[in-house]
């Protein structure tokens, strides 16, 4: 059962959910197992559908990703490159950025509790190619991007993180994720709790927008 969402309402309502994610609420295999259905209508270049996709539920195996993640984060959360840090001068941006840091770390301190990972893999040989990685990614990213609105149609919420993939090799160890392939993203999928999610305050459209020459 889907939720009663316009094209345009899913669409602009699919957030990042960190400090919402339901921790103690089981998600369903099936429910994930439809979500993945419609990420794999996604595009992919010649279709060659490369992707793989790691569905981790099991509380060992989570909690171990979880703590590479949670140390990372931590990394990052004092680093200069920090979203908070690189706002801080901003009036306009640097409370919004603040709160977003707070739920980083959140988000960091209980990864490995959240009911279900995702991390969507693609075939690419041993080492990425040196030319046009935007081909590659462009044939993974928006499957895995499908499989967020599907979450978000569905009462799940999710989040978009790339921590994990500084310490890839170790994850891929961890997890026996073959020679060959690598990592994407890595997707908490939950229940959230609250009810509602709005449209998100962007830069003007005007601000980024050119027409026929920048």
């Amino acid at each position: 059962m889907t939720l009663d969402l316009t094209p345009d309402e899913l669409l602009t309502t699919t957030r990042t959910v960190r400090k919402r994610l339901d921790l103690t609420r089981p998600v369903p295999i099936e429910l994930v197992r439809e979500c993945l259905e419609v990420a794999l209508q996604a595009p992919s270049a010649s279709n060659r559908q490369g992707w793989q996709w790691l569905v981790i539920t099991d509380p060992e195996l989570r909690a171990a990703v979880g703590r590479i993640y949670g140390e990372l984060t931590e990394e990052y959360l004092n680093s200069r490159h920090s979203a908070a840090a690189l706002f801080a001068d901003d009036p306009n941006r640097a409370p919004v950025q603040q709160r977003v840091g707070g739920s980083v770390a959140w988000l960091g301190e209980h990864m490995g509790e959240v009911p279900v990972l995702v991390i969507p893999c693609i075939k690419a040989g041993k080492t990425l190619p040196p030319d046009n990685q935007a081909g590659l990614w462009g044939s993974l990213l928006p499957a895995a991007w499908s499989y967020c609105l599907a979450a978000r149609a569905r009462g799940l919420g999710t989040a978009w993180t790339t921590l994990h993939l500084q310490r890839e090799a170790e994850v891929a160890d961890l997890l026996g994720v073959p020679a060959g392939f690598h990592q994407a993203a890595l997707i908490p999928t939950a229940y959230y709790t609250g009810e509602t999610f709005k449209p998100a305050p962007r830069e003007p459209l005007d601000n980024v927008i050119h027409f026929d020459r920048w």
